[in-house]
């Protein structure tokens, strides 16, 4: 957001809604990492201000209907257009404005006094975020629920989220929105991946969506076991959390824990292993010797398939990986987008249809692990 006045107290955005319910378009809850892995029910704490890529106000000189295309985008880059102009602009939302001209924009006019071509962009366009995720909200348009994880923590968790709100800059979110999928990117088959080609932090790993998600080679062919057990797995989990009244990392940190014997954690234990072997299953890894239990990791003692296991499971998922590279440059993919200015990779997950998890296109090619 560039700016935490943006950002208020879930009771000043109902006392702005019942002022003026149109301020509904503009006012959404904020979804952070803290919250994700802290609260029991993973609500956003708080609500934000959101005025998109909308121009700021209609103060300029012209008729934008009779206007040609370049015009009008000089208008936009402008933020301030005529009066016909038929979208929203931040001014009609003029308490909102108000706010977010009192506590953001200080700070952007601060930005704007250094000799930076982007600090001077965010101070010109003080109303709207630093960096806007209008392709994000496009790509997740329609969905009522997507798949999200807090880029950096110790623990690999995987949740699903309702849409409509806004996520912070530290929450990867996905397009992805079903069990079956739910199970593939919550799996310690995943998590090998993510944690190798990822980056630590202390004793946390990053999960950067370009090399953890966009490099990843789901398997072609999804069985109808994924989906089944990403319910009950989840469902699980969700009522692990409601009845400790914990969230995800307190719930994680039991899982791992040698001494907790608790029967919920225990069944969530269960639940997982036959997750992981449903997941392998759908690669065709039916006699992949998964050897769950409690083994010693770079981030100490897990509840986790082998050593061995994640090993081959590195080892399998990079040739697929350097597979599917191969099938993309011989059918000239990999060339066109080249050509295109694209880099490999950046779109891969995009394919992940209605039908279930297909096999990834534009995939970055992943160098041989030690």
């Amino acid at each position: 957001m560039l700016g935490m006045g943006f950002v208020l107290e879930p009771e000043q955005a109902a006392e702005l809604i019942a002022r003026n319910p149109r301020y509904k378009n503009c006012l959404f809850p904020y979804l952070n990492g803290e919250d994700l892995n802290s609260r029991p029910d993973q609500s956003p704490s708080r609500w934000v201000i959101n005025f998109f890529d909308w121009p700021l106000n209609r103060i300029a000189v012209g008729q934008w209907l009779t206007a040609d295309e370049k015009e009008q985008k000089e208008w936009l880059r402008s933020g301030i257009v005529p009066a016909d102009y038929p979208d929203p602009v931040a001014a009609d939302y003029p308490d909102l404005l108000a706010i977010v001209d009192e506590k953001v924009k200080p700070e952007r006019d601060k930005l704007g006094l250094k000799n930076d071509a982007s600090a001077q962009g965010y101070a010109k366009n003080w109303w709207q975020y630093a960096r806007k995720g209008i392709e994000l909200y496009a790509a997740i348009e329609g969905r009522e629920q997507v798949i999200v994880k807090t880029q950096v923590s110790k623990q690999h968790m995987f949740s699903f989220v309702p849409t409509g709100i806004v996520f912070d800059q530290r929450i990867a979110c996905t397009n992805l929105y079903k069990q079956c999928e739910f199970s593939l990117m919550q799996s310690s088959i995943h998590e090998e991946w993510g944690r190798h080609y990822g980056s630590t932090l202390e004793t946390r790993y990053t999960y950067t969506p370009t090399n953890c998600f966009e490099t990843f080679p789901f398997p072609k062919f999804p069985l109808p076991e994924l989906e089944a057990i990403g319910e009950r797995y989840y469902q699980h989990r969700q009522s692990i959390m409601q009845t400790r009244s914990e969230g995800l990392t307190k719930t994680y940190n039991r899982f791992h824990n040698p001494a907790e014997t608790s029967p919920d954690i225990a069944e969530l234990r269960r639940l997982h292993v036959e997750m992981d072997k449903a997941v392998a299953v759908a690669y065709g890894w039916q006699n992949l010797a998964l050897n769950h239990g409690f083994h010693e990791t770079k981030q100490g003692i897990r509840y986790t398939i082998s050593e061995a296991a994640r090993r081959e499971v590195l080892d399998r998922l990079l040739e697929l990986n350097h597979q599917r590279h191969a099938e993309e440059v011989d059918s000239g993919l990999y060339e066109k987008k080249l050509k295109t200015g694209q880099i490999a990779g950046r779109n891969s997950n995009k394919s992940v249809t209605h039908a279930g998890i297909t096999p990834q296109t534009d995939m970055f090619i992943v160098p041989e692990h030690e």
